[in-house]
C-alpha cells in the first residue's frame, strides 16, 4: 500500500491527532477525492498505517533451521529489523495511539510480543547451540527499545558529532559482541551489513529527520 508508507513517517514525526484528511492528502501527493476512494475517514488511514506496521513486524523473522550458519543471518536480520522499528514506533506515537485508538494499539502491541516470543526461541536456540552467550532476554530486549530510539535522535548525534551510519554500525558491532561468541563470529558476513546501514541511515534521514 503505497499511499499509507508515504503517510507512515509523518504520523511519526507530528502525530494523528490534529491530522486532517487534508494534510494527509498532500502528503500522499494525491487529491483529496482520490484519498476519500481508499480511506472514508482518519481512522481508516491509521488503520492502514498501523497494518503497515504490523505487516513488517510480522515478515522478517529469523530462520531457525538448525543450521549454524541461519544464527548469522537471522542475527543480521533482526537487527536491521529493531532499528527500523525503533525509528517509526516511537514511545510517543505508541502512547497517543493508546489514548485515541486502543484497538489499533492492541494489535501493534500483539505484534510486538509474537516478535518478542520469536526472538526468545531463537536466542534460546542459539544458547543451546553453544553460538550465544546466554544474557538476559530481557535485559537484551529493554536494551533494543531504549538504544534503537535514543540514538537516532538529532539531539544525540550532534551532542557527540555522529552520523546515522557511524552510530548504526556501532551498534551493531555492540550487540553482536554481546550476543555471539568470539569463536562463532565467523558465521556472521559482516561485508553485507555496509549497504543495510547506508540504506537505513538514508530512510531515516529522509523520512524523520
Amino acid at each position: 500500500m503505497k499511499l499509507v508508507n508515504k503517510v507512515v513517517p509523518m504520523i511519526r514525526r507530528n502525530g494523528f491527532q490534529s491530522l486532517k484528511m487534508e494534510e494527509i492528502a498532500k502528503h500522499m501527493d494525491v487529491s483529496k477525492a482520490t484519498l476519500y476512494k481508499y480511506f472514508s475517514s482518519k481512522v481508516d488511514v491509521i488503520d492502514a498505517a498501523v497494518s503497515v506496521l504490523v505487516d513488517y513486524i510480522r515478515e522478517q523473522i529469523a530462520p531457525q533451521d538448525g543450521n549454524l550458519a541461519s544464527f548469522g543471518r537471522g542475527f543480521q536480520m533482526l537487527f536491521e529489523q529493531s532499528v527500523i522499528l525503533g525509528a517509526y514506533i516511537s514511545d510517543g506515537f505508541l502512547k497517543e495511539l493508546q489514548a485515541v485508538y486502543e484497538d489499533q494499539h492492541q494489535r501493534l502491541q500483539d505484534a510486538m510480543l509474537d516478535r518478542q516470543a520469536h526472538i526468545s526461541s531463537f536466542y534460546r536456540q542459539g544458547i543451546q547451540n553453544g553460538v550465544f552467550h546466554a544474557n538476559s532476554e530481557q535485559l537484551m530486549f529493554l536494551q533494543d527499545y531504549v538504544l534503537t530510539r535514543a540514538m537516532l535522535e538529532v539531539k544525540f548525534l550532534m551532542q557527540y558529532q555522529l552520523t546515522l551510519e557511524q552510530v548504526i554500525a556501532a551498534y551493531y558491532g555492540l550487540v553482536k559482541n554481546q550476543l555471539i561468541k568470539a569463536e562463532f563470529q565467523e558465521l556472521v558476513d559482516d561485508t553485507v551489513m555496509h549497504a543495510v546501514f547506508v540504506k537505513i541511515a538514508a530512510k531515516v534521514t529522509r523520512d524523520l529527520h
